[in-house]
């Protein structure tokens, strides 16, 4: 294509993009909330207890105070939802980021295991396979912890560049979400859970926060399967390495769901003081109308089915979309998640903004360009997140549009700038 082409080009998407924001759209896609179709699945939990309901659970009274851990029906159901013994799980609360965020003042304020408390370090490290959830960086962000950014590949975070950085005795942890990656959508491969298993940090009290929060959330009924991790440390020889977090928010009521962790005997063990005296007891009431609700894991699957059956049309419309829209234009590309919550955009080095910037001109609002990125900072300015879940497909269908348009624009005045 040569100059005077590529300005006719341009000018023919201006025009395009022009007549979409007249069209007056207003859609918000910055998060990745459940749809209403989605929510009112549940509804029939909150059907399972009335006030003649039994509320004790393998003798234990649901309806005071009291195990701390978890009632034993709601300890083997997210023990199932992660896939380890149930043992090893604590439940607690209705967000798995509360606990995430419990095991960090843990470590900060008393020290993991008996080391010096991480608030008393000169440097403390975390290392972040980006591009990540947000959530997860803005709360190392919060105790002034150093993120590192880690490469993320089609098959999981880097592992030689992980295994190098884990030298560091300043770098204590590691986050990941291995199952449908937030934003990518990718799976951990077999291989890479392996090597994650048999880290070697020169921290004692390194570990890794292992978000689970997509181990049941298939898109379709062959879904990525992943390694347990437990597991995987066992068959490498065994050590304390890894902090387990999942929980029902996406598959039942989000905030009003069941939370849980999962780790090592010993862990468990040292988490126990601090989590005594943040609370007394749990909200064993929610945990067990969800238990009773949602029985095992088979039930759980039925019920994602149901799920991924709303779901799984909006990822559609959005591959679809991009790929009619955005095949050929040099430089964009795109997930295919069979699961998850997200699919990711990347385009051309210095795009993201401009294109989240033109996106939200015309009505449309996506995550913020970096957002995926500790401190929200994309060095390549390339990487966006699309969440599909919230809007209706009608809706859907007209914000990737808007998208299409605005990055096919933003990509066009890129290379027209690069020609100059």
């Amino acid at each position: 294509m040569g100059n005077a082409e590529l300005d006719a080009t341009i000018e023919g998407l201006e025009a395009e993009v022009e007549a979409l924001s007249a069209k007056g759209i207003s859609l918000d896609m910055a998060r990745g909330k459940p749809s209403t179709e989605q929510v009112d699945l549940s509804r029939p939990l909150l059907d399972v207890l009335d006030s003649a309901s039994d509320l004790t659970d393998s003798g234990q009274d649901a309806a005071n105070y009291g195990v701390p851990w978890g009632l034993p029906s709601a300890k083997r159901l997210m023990a199932a939802i992660m896939g380890c013994p149930e043992e090893q799980v604590v439940v607690a609360g209705a967000s798995s980021l509360n606990i995430q965020f419990d095991c960090l003042v843990h470590a900060w304020v008393r020290g993991v295991r008996g080391e010096a408390p991480w608030g008393t370090l000169p440097r403390v490290a975390f290392l972040c396979p980006s591009p990540g959830y947000d959530r997860h960086f803005a709360m190392t962000e919060h105790f002034g912890i150093e993120n590192i950014p880690v490469p993320l590949q089609g098959d999981g975070p880097d592992m030689e560049v992980v295994e190098e950085l884990v030298r560091d005795p300043a770098v204590k942890g590691m986050w990941v979400v291995p199952k449908y990656q937030n934003p990518t959508g990718i799976t951990f491969s077999d291989e890479v859970v392996r090597r994650i298993a048999r880290l070697e940090p020169a921290a004692p009290d390194f570990r890794v926060f292992w978000d689970n929060a997509y181990a049941v959330h298939d898109l379709y009924e062959e879904g990525d399967e992943l390694l347990e991790i437990f597991g995987a440390i066992e068959k490498e020889g065994g050590r304390d390495l890894v902090y387990e977090f999942a929980s029902t928010s996406k598959i039942t009521f989000p905030g009003s769901g069941i939370a849980a962790m999962a780790a090592s005997e010993a862990d468990l063990a040292d988490l126990e003081e601090t989590f005594a005296i943040e609370r007394v007891c749990p909200d064993k009431v929610n945990m067990l109308r969800h238990a009773r609700y949602l029985g095992d894991l088979a039930a759980v699957r039925a019920h994602m089915a149901r799920e991924a059956e709303v779901l799984r049309p909006r990822f559609e419309v959005v591959v679809d979309k991009l790929e009619a829209g955005l095949a050929g234009v040099d430089g964009c590309s795109w997930g295919h998640p069979r699961g998850g919550y997200f699919v990711s955009f990347r385009g051309p080095e210095g795009s993201a903004a401009a294109i989240v910037s033109l996106c939200r001109e015309v009505g449309v609002t996506l995550t913020p360009a970096g957002a995926t990125w500790p401190g929200g900072e994309d060095p390549y300015d390339r990487d966006l997140r699309i969440a599909p879940s919230y809007p209706t497909l009608a809706e859907l269908s007209q914000a990737i549009d808007v998208f299409c348009a605005c990055a096919r624009l933003v990509c066009a005045r890129l290379e027209r700038a690069r020609r100059s």
